[in-house]
């Protein structure tokens, strides 16, 4: 492995926050192997390679070394601005038609599933954040610091009803300058398959798919995983 090719590694695993337990532990080697493979003293297998695209978010070309020498990890970084309004575009579309208000939780689901359902159908996310195994369900590492942010900026209000946190918008409209016409649709289908269902509805069929079934918890989860998965259990009530 080149010297280039493990500075892109490092940097991508270093912008996503992530140990190097925890890319050990998702592509399924020991840590001090996976200290290896940085550092150039072993090569990764084929599907080591393809478990790393997935976990960072780089092509796979970059990490294997048949790159034609530009690398796409540039434009690959995961961009916080575009994550915010795809959580806005969620509240707008998936927030209840009566008070326009949506839990916390469901809210991090609707957001997981646009993720891997654009993965899905496109073979890149959505967003290019990190998700992990959560007691209620995939939530990207940068969802609760997102949420506090756009709270102290004004765009979103945080309410307490019983037990649950809400969330609403300030405004009638969310930005989407960040994001293509299809990811909006996208979006839009999804939250408004599941407005009006339950929070537990939406927990309950997020702890059904592959990629919560198939990883231990707080482990990262790949959004590979959700090739594996039937179809009807990708969608769920949404019809992209």
């Amino acid at each position: 492995m080149s010297g280039q090719i493990q500075s892109t590694i490092i940097e991508a695993r270093k912008v996503r926050g992530l140990s190097q337990g925890d890319v050990a532990q998702a592509i399924g080697v020991s840590r001090p192997t996976y200290i290896n493979i940085e550092t150039g003293k072993k090569e990764l297998t084929i599907s080591q390679a393809e478990a790393l695209s997935s976990i960072l978010h780089i092509g796979i070309d970059d990490i294997i070394g048949i790159s034609d020498g530009s690398s796409v990890f540039a434009s690959t970084i995961p961009a916080v601005d575009k994550y915010k309004q795809i959580i806005l575009n969620a509240i707008k579309y998936g927030s209840d038609r009566a008070d326009h208000k949506i839990t916390k939780t469901k809210l991090a689901k609707l957001v997981y599933l646009a993720d891997f359902i654009w993965y899905y159908e496109n073979s890149v996310p959505m967003s290019g954040m990190t998700y992990r195994k959560l007691p209620r369900g995939p939530v990207a590492d940068i969802y609760f610091r997102a949420l506090d942010e756009m709270e102290e900026d004004g765009a979103i209000k945080r309410e307490t009803s019983g037990h649950a946190i809400m969330f609403s918008l300030t405004e009638n409209e969310a930005p989407t300058g960040k994001l293509s016409d299809k990811e909006i649709n996208v979006i839009k289908k999804i939250s408004e398959a599941w407005q009006g269902k339950s929070t537990e509805d939406i927990v309950s069929f997020t702890h059904e798919q592959m990629p919560w079934q198939a990883c231990l918890d707080g482990e990262v989860i790949p959004y590979s995983l959700i090739f594996q998965e039937e179809p009807d259990k990708i969608y769920g009530p949404a019809k992209i």
